[in-house]
């Protein structure tokens, strides 16, 4: 792989591979037949994860410890070609491997069977039925039900049909077809009229076509795919692959806000959304300006605006949108509007030209930016610099609205911008849109809810944060907070969230390299390999007898042969084999991925020396397997790689915070690899945005309250609270005590301007509490003071596993907070745990009931 894959996108393609696995010997040995689909919100690199996927399918992974089939065949189907193309460009950007192995299904297409190891990509009109791929030859089709299957003869001067070409390659035992349905979505209607649509008879196959062997749906939306395979007779599922969108969120891919504008009346309001839209963009693009500068790029990200259109909309329609997007932009050039409209022509209206443009293209054409659209956008689409959307089309379906916010929701840079909400945030004007549905789609997207929590009204992810916002106003840096406050914000700590599956060593590699780059540690993957060098050199000291006896494992093979005589018994000898230099070369491969492909080449050179020759070679090579054969030798290797990642991250943390925000971004990624809590420092707020009314189910509205000294606050100096009660009298009680000074809405989402505390949930797994509030007072010497406040329910299920994750916390910060304190209400009353408090601490870790501390008199009222 070109790309080093997020932690989510690794567990993600490592559970794929497991299925392709179960689904391939499932249908060599049984002939069964296999479905599963990977889901994932638009935006989280699905087609780089299946990149890897068909890479590893290929030619094996040591890392995911998957072993390749070499008659692997992959049909990649979508309903678009432009769609397909676009998917063949992204794999091809993010798998080496693949360059040449990636083909398009042109339509004179002859071969008998598909080749081994490539990737075809088909579509839907290819598979119409005037296509040439299944045209007979005289022209004619069948009318019967089997239409698209059954040709009367063979293609134009072709040998074969494409469904002889599928026929053949499923019943060629040498080779396994892979079915990859790209927008699984798409084509799987569940009414019975739309049942025998061409994908699903691609599925399940008709007359002399046989059924696909393996059928792997990709979507941010599958339930019509997963309803429609349920249907589907004697095809097994297995266990579907979701990735969580907060770990998407947290990445950084996706913006953190979608703002959206929904008329809660009927009106004409076409040319006031427009023009607000064009504002918008404006907006967007000096914001973009600003902040190129600041980092000394060359080239800021163009914004685009996208005007969605009905099926047919009239010239005089058109000309009204054009006329009033260049009255509320007269400087925008003549050539910067075009269309993605399904004729793909050029359209004229009135004395202008506004010409086609391929979607795919889109996003690498910056001198675009007004795009007309149809409903290419919501079909697979992708262009991350589209910021802002006014749609004109209605739309009442739940599938196409996630589609189509789903597109808008992509980070230009894939990265998040430290401390800055505008940037992090689309917006999508929608006046057609039935604004119940939008709203519960938008909510299902930013918070990451699962079916199951969206039907309970619940968020899904315990505070995950990303939000929905109606026409939110703008904050900024609050000119009233004294610029101390500021600088104690700055020098607050907040900790990593560790991650599964995270390797150690190549963590260490991967800081190491970036640092070098950054000049900011001299060869430091020098450096970082001699010293785990030196680990491995004296652990082999220290375990020379188990080392002595993995090397005779990796020499020789041990076995039992058992002899039998008919009518006597059995008789047993034992007998030993020398390992040839293959086998030889496999323990090799098995150490690499105990220590890491790139420390086992580096020691085999250490071993070898300058001067060393075959011989010295393959012993080096016997004995890094032996090493990897031992597990105190890669847990000492782990542990060293960690502590020495953490020394150089904890070192160079001031002078990383001269680097450009791209390059820190990369250095974030390093430290959130970490197996343990590690310090890491918070981003300065610059500016935010919030909405100014509450919204009730049943349609109302009525203003938020507001209150002021807040880091970032409007134009009058105030900011809108949405908060519950025991929320707000936690604020209003903090903000009346003497010496208080401003106070911070910790945001609970995964942003470098949000306080994380690191604690294990019930089963084990890494978790982040979010403080609500941090408060900043007047210690007695006058400095700046700073309290972590957290109201929380004592009856929650994560009620005592956070409080012991605030315990570590207090005890790993001692004298970096005032007060660290959790509220609970309790009979009626408000409860507080001061946990900077050593005895609090104890009591916590020993108890085994949240409502039994409050109500202790470890607790106080608040």
């Amino acid at each position: 792989m070109r790309y080093t894959l997020k932690d989510y996108q690794a567990e993600a393609v490592r559970e794929v591979l497991r299925n392709f696995e179960r689904a391939r010997d499932s249908h060599r040995r049984y002939g069964a037949l296999s479905q599963f689909s990977l889901t994932a919100t638009t935006g989280a690199g699905k087609t780089v994860m299946a990149a890897a996927v068909i890479e590893a399918l290929f030619f094996g992974n040591d890392e995911f410890d998957f072993e390749p089939d070499p008659g692997a065949v992959v049909l990649w189907f979508s309903d678009d070609p432009s769609l397909n193309e676009q998917s063949r460009a992204r794999i091809q950007a993010a798998a080496s491997e693949l360059d040449y192995r990636l083909q398009p299904v042109s339509a004179d297409f002859t071969d008998v069977h598909f080749r081994p190891r490539t990737v075809y990509f088909l579509n839907t009109q290819k598979l119409s039925k005037n296509s040439k791929l299944v045209r007979s030859a005289t022209g004619r089709i069948e009318s019967s039900d089997a239409g698209l299957f059954e040709p009367v003869g063979p293609p134009d001067n072709a040998q074969t049909s494409i469904y002889d070409t599928i026929t053949n390659t499923i019943a060629n035992e040498g080779l396994t077809l892979y079915l990859v349905l790209d927008e699984a979505h798409r084509g799987m209607g569940t009414r019975a009229s739309e049942r025998s649509t061409i994908v699903q008879r691609l599925i399940n196959g008709q007359g002399s076509v046989p059924p696909m062997p393996v059928v792997f749906g990709i979507s941010a939306t599958v339930e019509r795919f997963e309803i429609a395979m349920k249907e589907a007779k004697g095809r097994d599922a297995l266990p579907s692959v979701q990735v969580d969108s907060a770990r998407v969120q947290a990445s950084g891919l996706l913006k953190d806000d979608i703002a959206l504008s929904i008329p809660a009346e009927d009106g004409p309001f076409e040319t006031v959304l427009l023009t607000r839209a064009v504002e918008k963009v404006k907006h967007s693009q000096n914001a973009w300006e600003d902040y190129a500068r600041e980092q000394g790029e060359s080239e800021a990200v163009c914004p685009l605006l996208v005007v969605q259109v009905g099926d047919k909309p009239s010239h005089e329609t058109l000309a009204q949108t054009l006329d009033t997007i260049y009255e509320a932009w007269p400087e925008l050039p003549s050539d910067a509007v075009a269309n993605v409209f399904g004729e793909h022509t050029d359209l004229t209206i009135r004395q202008q030209t506004v010409p086609y443009i391929e979607p795919q293209r889109v996003q690498d054409a910056t001198h675009v930016r007004v795009l007309l659209a149809k409903s290419a956008i919501s079909m697979g689409w992708d262009c991350p610099r589209a910021e802002v959307l006014v749609s004109f089309r209605p739309a009442k379906d739940r599938t196409h609205i996630t589609q189509l916010l789903g597109r808008m929701m992509r980070a230009p840079l894939a990265r998040r911008i430290p401390g800055n909400e505008i940037l992090n945030s689309v917006d999508c004007l929608l006046p057609l849109f039935d604004r119940k549905t939008a709203t519960s789609v938008a909510k299902l997207l930013m918070k990451g809810a699962t079916s199951k929590d969206a039907a309970e009204g619940e968020d899904g992810g315990g505070g995950l944060g990303r939000r929905v916002l109606f026409d939110p106003i703008p904050l900024y840096a609050n000119p009233v907070v004294a610029q101390a406050v500021w600088e104690r914000f700055a020098a607050i700590s907040s900790v990593t969230i560790p991650k599964k599956n995270v390797k150690p060593v190549r963590r260490l590699t991967a800081l190491a390299t970036a640092l070098s780059k950054d000049h900011l540690v001299d060869e430091a993957v020098e450096q970082a390999h001699k010293h785990l060098h030196a680990v491995l050199d004296g652990r082999t000291v220290q375990h020379k007898a188990k080392i002595e006896k993995a090397r005779d494992d990796v020499l020789t093979m041990e076995g039992e042969e058992v002899l039998g005589r008919v009518g006597g018994g059995l008789s047993y000898r034992a007998f030993s084999v020398s390992a040839d230099p293959r086998a030889i070369e496999d323990y090799y491969r098995t150490a690499t991925r105990v220590l890491s492909p790139a420390l086992c080449a580096s020691y085999v050179d250490h071993l070898v020396g300058p001067d060393g020759g075959e011989d010295d070679l393959l012993e080096a090579h016997i004995t890094v397997a032996s090493l990897g054969r031992v597990p105190e030798i890669g847990q000492a290797i782990e542990q060293e790689a960690d502590t020495l990642a953490r020394e150089w991250l904890s070192q160079t943390r001031v002078a990383r915070k001269g680097l450009t925000d791209e390059r820190q971004a990369e250095y974030d990624g390093l430290e959130a690899m970490s197996t343990t809590p590690e310090p890491i420092s918070l981003a300065v707020p610059k500016n935010g945005q919030a909405d100014t009314k509450v919204r009730h189910p049943d349609g109302t509205e009525e203003d938020l309250p507001t209150r002021e000294m807040h880091l970032l606050a409007s134009a009058d100096g105030t900011v809108p609270i949405a908060l519950n009660e025991w929320e707000r009298q936690v604020l209003d009680s903090e903000v009346a005590q003497p010496g208080f000074q401003a106070w911070y809405r910790n945001p609970d989402r995964a942003v470098k301007e949000s306080l994380a505390v690191a604690y294990k949930d019930e089963v084990g797994d890494w978790k982040a509490l979010r403080p609500d509030f941090v408060f900043f007072g007047t210690n007695h010497d006058g400095s700046v003071a700073v309290d972590l406040v957290d109201p929380h329910g004592h009856h929650l299920s994560d009620a005592l596993p956070k409080l012991r994750g605030l315990a570590d916390f207090a005890e790993r910060f001692t004298g970096a907070f005032r007060r660290i304190e959790s509220v609970a209400e309790t009979g009626g009353v408000l409860r507080v745990l001061d946990i900077t408090k050593p005895y609090v601490r104890a009591a916590i870790r020993d108890t085994q009931s949240a409502k039994a501390l409050y109500e202790s008199e470890l607790a106080s009222d608040y």
